[in-house]
């Protein structure tokens, strides 16, 4: 092998980790400068009159989800979940976060508590309604298992448990002081 390839090698293997880097540090940046040159940087140019285009790269998985089946981070990355409620919505709303609970399902809640996060929440769910699951862009209004079921099926999310979601941990310097 002739020492030229070795060292392009080398040069193409340390742009893509350069690459890689940049994209886990957030942002990735491609510009052209006055002489036609393209460059890539994790910060934009200082440089006034080029034009800059920021590249978007699919999100990570949640750290605290790494434990997930590859079919659940999947469906997880794919179409998140999030429940969303509101202060008067009691049974209905336990009697969902139950429902995704026993199904394994990470999921997000969102409560709805401020007039503008009501409002933003109508204007993308068509609703009012809680509690609403959102399953990536799709919304299920009010608690309805087997609707529920078939959504999180379609979106890919296993049937059996995998998952449960972490729980508070115990203080046991709490009981110390208690009589018995």
């Amino acid at each position: 092998m002739k020492p030229y390839f070795v060292f392009a090698g080398f040069v193409f293997a340390g742009m893509v980790l350069a690459v890689f880097s940049c994209a886990q540090a957030g942002s990735l940046f491609r510009w052209v400068d006055e002489s036609g040159d393209v460059h890539y940087g994790d910060q934009p140019p200082a440089t006034q009159g080029v034009q800059i285009e920021q590249k978007k790269f699919a999100t990570v998985p949640d750290i605290e989800n790494a434990d997930l089946p590859y079919e659940a981070r999947r469906a997880h990355q794919n179409f998140p979940v999030t429940l969303y409620v509101a202060h008067n919505c009691k049974e209905f709303c336990e009697q969902a976060r139950d429902f995704l609970n026993k199904r394994g399902i990470p999921f997000t809640e969102k409560d709805l508590l401020m007039q503008d996060e009501v409002d933003e929440f109508r204007q993308q769910s068509g609703s009012d309604l809680t509690p609403t699951l959102g399953v990536g862009k799709t919304y299920l209004k009010g608690f309805q298992a087997e609707q529920w079921n078939n959504e999180l099926d379609i979106a890919g999310y296993p049937k059996a448990l995998f998952y449960r979601p972490p729980q508070a941990p115990v203080n046991p310097s709490a009981d110390k002081g208690k009589l018995q």
